[in-house]
This record gives structure tokens, C-alpha cells and sequence, in this order.
């Protein structure tokens, strides 16, 4: 499903007149046929783009909090669908009603109140599979406050990491920028002013050469480390509710980072499983959803994996021990016999997952504030290091000046 514009013709009393609308619909031909059942003439149809601007306003936090406390306030009196429904109309910003537009196509042909914030396209999918698993429950209310909840506590996590890399870059940028447009000039002043013994030169000149593949070394692998970094947030942003992308898959290959990513996917998914199977989900499509609730592939093919053994027949405990699971989580499924064991098992999954990515979190802190003082320190060593190197050249420079100092005149 997409949002479409369409630009059309329809015949009135007064004559021939120009429209343009939405529509919410799978394809092109979709929206052919649905303009042709009202008796206009197509134009033109294009995907609907969203500005930069109403895209950094849909996926910021506070506006998806907003949305969400909104329905909430609403749903007291009326259905979760009419309530979203009734703050759509409500609002009088442009921009957010061009944000809100897939939602109203959505509803308006009959889809449900997940499906109309599917296809808003502003949230993650474990925000998603929190809502989903508690909309299949008829709970919807009760999970809204964890679907907050969850959305703050990442927000807070990606803001501490944001703000340790940017102190950290800052510092190291410093010191960079620095060595980048200073390094030529005293690397050439080493050059023009070499001492002029035979074996103090040729030291001299080996150090020289050591000092400016360090700084080339150090200044390069700055960059490319900012230019990588720049592109995956840049790449994560613009890609967000997607999948699997190149650059998804680069970062999960980053040991620590990647199993952080997949203890936030587990602990997403098992707490969805665990809700929808104490709301007496069936259990295939509770594992469906626990699926499509991460972007991780190898935490949804987990999921598809034990779907498909269960449907083989395959005992659920059976079915669900399996990699990628720690060990300790595989022996508490392998003797489950009920779903409610299941559903208490996933909450405590959830719970030690959530746990682990807190520690892992911190690591990630502390590793790269570790690294980026290994860089200072290598840095500031490597500038110590030239000023022996300056001394070297300063007291052969002075030898000359003395008496007896090389270069002097013959006696007579």
C-alpha cells in the first residue's frame, strides 16, 4: 500500500473541472480505476514525497508521543479507530495534515487503526508490534503508555549516544584540524632545516618520515571514521521503517553494536509475543507478528523459523529453541508445556533482553570515550614527539654558530 497523488478531470453542470486527490491504494492501476468509477479522466499520478521538513517533524518523538497520547485521550469514549479518525479532522496544521493523510485514506476504506498507522510510515517497528499485539488483544488502551514508554527510553538512548559521540568529536575534530592544516607547514620546516652531521641526519630524517605517516594515518582515519559515521546516521534516518538496507547490514557486523541491535530486536518482539499470548492470540499469528514487529532479519527469521516447525508439528517448546537464543533462555522454553509458561517466558526474555542492551549501551559509552583518549593520547604524543625532533634541527642549526661548530671557516 501507498499514497498516491492524483491529478484529474470530472464533468460537472458547469463544465470540465481540475481535481486533485489522495488516495491510499497498492498500485497506479489502483488508482485508475478507483478515478474511472467517478467518471474522471486521469492526468497525472505520482508517489507522494514529503518535505524535509514534514519528514524531520513525522519521526521526531515528541510528535509520534503526541499522536499517541492523542488517540489515547480519545479512545475513553469511542473505538481507537474513531478516535484517530476524529483527531486527523481536528487538526488545522498543513504540514501535519499532509503527515496524517495515509492514515485518513486508511481509514476511510475500512482498514483498521494499526493499519492507518502503518501506513504513516513514522514509527519503528517495535512501537508498531507493541500497538499491534495489544490491538489483537482488544487492549489497545493498556498498551498506548508502553508504546510511549518504549519510544522515550529509545529516544533516551539515542540521545546519550549522540551526545557522547558529538563531545567526543569535537575533541578529536580539535585536534584533527589542527594536525590537517598544520601539518605541511611543520613537516616543510623539518625538511628545510635538517641538521647537517652525516649520521644525525640520516636519523633525522627517518623520524621526519615516521612523524608525517603518523599524522597522515591519524588525520585520514579521522575522516573516513567522521565520513562513515555521517553516512550511516544520515543512511538509518532516511531509511527508517525499512527492513534491511547496505548500511543496516554493515553496522550489524560491528561485533558490539550488532548485538546491541539484537538484543533491542529480541526484547521488542518477545514483549509482543508475550502480550498477544495472554490475550489468547492464536499462537501462528502471534509468531507472524512477533516477526514483522523487528528489522532485523536474523531476529524475524527466528520467529518464521518457529512457525514453520510448529506447523510441521513440532512441539511449541521444540519449535522455539533455537539460535540466537543465550542459553539460559533456551532451557527456560525447552519446558514449556502451555501458553501461559510461554507468555511468562517471553516477559522474562524481554525483561533480560532489555537488560543486556542497557549494559551493552554503556559499553558502547565507554569503548569509544576509551578510543577516542587512546587517539588524544597518540595525538598530543606525536606533537611532544615533534618538538625533539625541532630540537634536533635547533642545536645543529646553533653547532654552526659555535666555535668550532660545522661549516666554520679553515684556520690560516
Amino acid at each position: 500500500m501507498q499514497q498516491w497523488i492524483a491529478d484529474f478531470t470530472i464533468d460537472t453542470p458547469a463544465g470540465p473541472k481540475l481535481m486533485t486527490e489522495s488516495y491510499y491504494l497498492p498500485t497506479v492501476a489502483d488508482v485508475r480505476n478507483e478515478i474511472s468509477k467517478r467518471g474522471g479522466y486521469v492526468l497525472k499520478i505520482r508517489a507522494h514525497e514529503r518535505s524535509a521538513l514534514e519528514r524531520w517533524m513525522a519521526r521526531s518523538s515528541w510528535w509520534q508521543v503526541q499522536l499517541l497520547r492523542g488517540i489515547q485521550f480519545r479512545s475513553t469514549v469511542t473505538s481507537p479507530g474513531v478516535a484517530l479518525w476524529r483527531l486527523i479532522q481536528s487538526e488545522t496544521n498543513p504540514k501535519r495534515q499532509n503527515i496524517l493523510s495515509p492514515a485518513r485514506e486508511a481509514l476511510s476504506r475500512g482498514l483498521g487503526v494499526i493499519d492507518a498507522l502503518k501506513a504513516l510510515n513514522i514509527f519503528d517497528h517495535g512501537t508498531i508490534a507493541i500497538l499491534a499485539a495489544s490491538e489483537r488483544s482488544n487492549r489497545l488502551m493498556e498498551g498506548i503508555p508502553h508504546a510511549i514508554q518504549s519510544i522515550t527510553n529509545k529516544t533516551k538512548n539515542r540521545r546519550a549516544i549522540m551526545g557522547t559521540m558529538a563531545w567526543i568529536g569535537f575533541d578529536i575534530f580539535s585536534i584533527v584540524q589542527g594536525m590537517f592544516w598544520g601539518k605541511d607547514k611543520i613537516i616543510g620546516w623539518f625538511r628545510s632545516n635538517p641538521p647537517h652531521e652525516a649520521e644525525a641526519l640520516e636519523k633525522y630524517n627517518t623520524i621526519v618520515g615516521r612523524l608525517e605517516l603518523l599524522w597522515g594515518t591519524l588525520t585520514w582515519s579521522a575522516v573516513g571514521m567522521a565520513a562513515f559515521m555521517a553516512w550511516a546516521m544520515f543512511s538509518f534516518w532516511n531509511n527508517r521503517g525499512k527492513r534491511d538496507w547496505p548500511t543496516a547490514r554493515i553496522v550489524r557486523r560491528i561485533p558490539l553494536i550488532g548485538a546491541y541491535l539484537r538484543d533491542l530486536g529480541f526484547a521488542d518482539s518477545t514483549a509482543a509475543a508475550g502480550r498477544m499470548l495472554r490475550g489468547r492470540v492464536p499462537i501462528a499469528d502471534t509468531l507472524l507478528q512477533a516477526s514483522e514487529s523487528t528489522t532485523l532479519p536474523e531476529v524475524a527469521n527466528y520467529w518464521m523459523n518457529a512457525r514453520e516447525d510448529l506447523s510441521r508439528g513440532v512441539g511449541l517448546g521444540a519449535a522455539l529453541d533455537k539460535d540466537p537464543l543465550t542459553k539460559g533462555e533456551r532451557m527456560e522454553l525447552a519446558g514449556v508445556s502451555d501458553l501461559d509458561q510461554v507468555a511468562t517466558v517471553m516477559d522474562s526474555i524481554s525483561d533480560m533482553r532489555q537488560q543486556a542492551s542497557k549494559t551493552k549501551h554503556s559499553l558502547i559509552v565507554w569503548l569509544a570515550f576509551g578510543l577516542s583518549g587512546i587517539y588524544l593520547v597518540i595525538a598530543f604524543g606525536s606533537a611532544i614527539y615533534a618538538l625533539t625532533i625541532m630540537n634536533m634541527s635547533m642545536d645543529s642549526m646553533m653547532g654552526q654558530f659555535m666555535p668550532g661548530g660545522g661549516g666554520g671557516g679553515g684556520g690560516e
